[in-house]
């Protein structure tokens, strides 16, 4: 393992081809499944078209939406201090944050019964659009067990 800390430069996917959205790509690369991504830009595209017909909005907006409000702020680390391990709350950087919302989304949205992929995750869109759903649900676990930890945020370093 090399000693020097060089920053890893963060390499982000090119723009998908309907929205020319960076995002829109990322997610695609995260619902795809054995390298089928003609099949995961399908299941995608089919996604936000219905959740966006269901809003009355543009449908890369309904994606965006979803992803913001299931975005946690902050989060717990466990922390290691003489022999006790600590629940620390931290703040979740962007990336990090983005990259839970939608892991997050896309198993809640396989857990759903029955239907095609793309129902159950123009479903779960729309549910987190209104503010409800398990992405929603587990989202505010996460706030909750930070909140309940905040006593110990004095071991954040």
């Amino acid at each position: 393992m090399s000693r020097k800390a060089r920053k890893v430069v963060k390499r982000i996917p090119a723009p998908d081809a309907k929205y020319n959205s960076p995002l829109v790509a990322k997610f695609i690369n995260r619902i795809m499944m054995r390298g089928q991504k003609a099949t995961a830009e399908g299941i995608v595209y089919e996604a936000i078209q219905l959740a966006g017909q269901r809003s009355g909005s543009e449908p890369q907006e309904v994606l965006e939406k979803a992803i913001v409000s299931a975005t946690p702020q902050l989060m717990v680390k466990p922390r290691r201090v003489g022999g006790a391990t600590y629940q620390v709350p931290i703040e979740v950087e962007k990336i990090r944050g983005n990259a839970l919302a939608m892991r997050w989304i896309i198993a809640s949205a396989r857990k759903r019964a029955g239907k095609s992929m793309a129902e159950k995750l123009s479903a779960e869109l729309s549910d987190i659009i209104q503010g409800q759903g398990m992405t929603i649900k587990r989202r505010d676990d996460v706030h909750r067990m930070a909140e309940a930890n905040k006593a110990f945020v004095h071991y954040r370093w």
